[in-house]
């Protein structure tokens, strides 16, 4: 059965419930989703979002991590949190059988979460490990320092897994804070799927959220790209050079044009072997294994990203290739061959886009977090199916921002 959006009312907050009903496996899977409240909330110390999902993933502090998790394990639960850009998604999947015991232990979870100090000292160990052993993960250095030029004095310019400074400053106080703003009615979306009945869905889940406090809900804040291009390089012991570029996109999350980006995107770095992008700095010039670049549309930000990696002494080369390739790519457009390949994939393609029940329940939830009617994405490919070559040409020719090329590089 298509996903269908319903609404549940508890305590006067009407939380949207978006369910599909699949009974060919006896299965059920559950997402609660937190809005305004990824790492994009961390405004104060980088890295509590983070933190605080890494606790909720350490059980009750009645039972404690190990006797929670042997809980789950011996009935075959999956209960785990974790944190975006822009949500907090609190997930739940079991069989059928075992639906009624699964809500039950995240019904126990929110209520009592792990707030010890034995919870909060292994966490912090951990986090710093991880921090540290990405001192020599290059494309994570490279990254992080684009966002930082590109989002430079925003929450969206810090690494969203914290400093190690701002994780050793993390406290259990900070924590329960989080929880306790976020995790809340007001900004829960329900999204479930599985061998069940909606009206099953909604008995049980009110259940569930009555244990959470109403709270305050809030816009996800907009956050603009540098407007001066910048270049920034990192010295490190590397044999490679790891180039990441990004300019910004005029584009809002529910731009009725966005399939028109999606289309160049692909032509121009999205879509590997053939890309523009992939053509002049592989298989051409053979400066790179591969050569990449996306449009990110959400809620928060607007803007294009690439990476390549390349030889040390051809680095120069790479990054200037990077930068006609785009000029050309808007002052001419693209070529009828290029426009009606990337529909033949696009359209061809759909059916491994939604064979699986959680990729069907994800896009409709996204058509839902973008304030599209439900379908959306079946209107867009209808307008990927007929859209015309001077009409992309056009779009693709008012995008000039994308020529606004910042870089992150990491060199020897």
């Amino acid at each position: 059965m298509a996903a269908k959006i319903e609404h549940i009312e508890i305590k006067g907050v009407n939380i949207p419930v978006i369910f599909e009903e699949d009974s060919r496996l006896p299965i059920v899977t559950t997402q609660i989703i937190f809005t305004d409240s990824g790492s994009i909330s961390d405004t104060k110390k980088a890295g509590v979002a983070k933190f605080s999902a890494k606790l909720l993933n350490e059980g009750t502090k009645t039972l404690g991590s190990n006797a929670f998790a042997q809980k789950l394990e011996s009935k075959a639960i999956g209960l785990s949190a974790h944190a975006g850009t822009e949500t907090f998604v609190i997930e739940v999947s079991s069989l059928k059988e075992e639906y009624t015991n699964a809500l039950k232990e995240l019904t126990s979870l929110l209520k009592d979460p792990n707030y010890s100090r034995e919870s909060m000292s292994k966490i912090k160990t951990m986090t710093l490990g991880s921090l540290s052993s990405k001192e020599n993960d290059f494309d994570y250095i490279a990254g992080n320092a684009l966002k930082k030029i590109m989002f430079n004095g925003t929450v969206l310019g810090q690494a969203s897994s914290g400093t190690q400074e701002s994780v050793k400053s993390i406290t259990l106080r900070d924590v329960k804070s989080f929880v306790q703003k976020h995790i809340v009615l007001s900004r829960a979306i329900v999204v479930v799927g599985g061998d069940l009945s909606l009206d099953e869905v909604k008995t049980n889940m009110k259940n569930v959220l009555e244990s959470l406090e109403v709270g305050t809900a809030t816009e996800v804040p907009h956050f603009e790209v540098s407007q001066t291009p910048k270049t920034e390089s990192i010295k490190k012991e590397t044999k490679q050079a790891y180039i990441y570029f990004g300019s910004p996109y005029s584009m809002s999350v529910d731009d009725a044009e966005y399939y028109k980006a999606r289309v160049a995107t692909f032509i121009l770095g999205t879509g590997g072997f053939g890309s523009r992008l992939m053509e002049e700095i592989r298989v051409k010039r053979g400066l790179a294994y591969s050569a990449y670049a996306r449009v990110h549309v959400s809620k928060s930000s607007s803007y294009m990203s690439g990476y390549l990696q390349t030889k040390l002494d051809s680095m120069d080369e790479a990054k200037a290739t990077v930068k006609e390739v785009i000029e050309k790519f808007v002052k001419k457009g693209v070529t009828k061959e290029e426009l009606e390949q990337t529909k033949k994939f696009l359209l061809g393609s759909e059916p491994l886009r939604v064979e699986t029940m959680s990729q069907r329940l994800n896009r409709t939830f996204m058509e839902y977090y973008k304030g599209f009617a439900l379908g959306h994405s079946v209107d867009e490919l209808e307008k990927i199916k007929n859209l015309k070559l001077k009409d992309l040409n056009k779009y693709i020719k008012s995008h000039r921002e994308i020529l606004d090329i910042s870089y992150a590089i990491v060199t020897k």
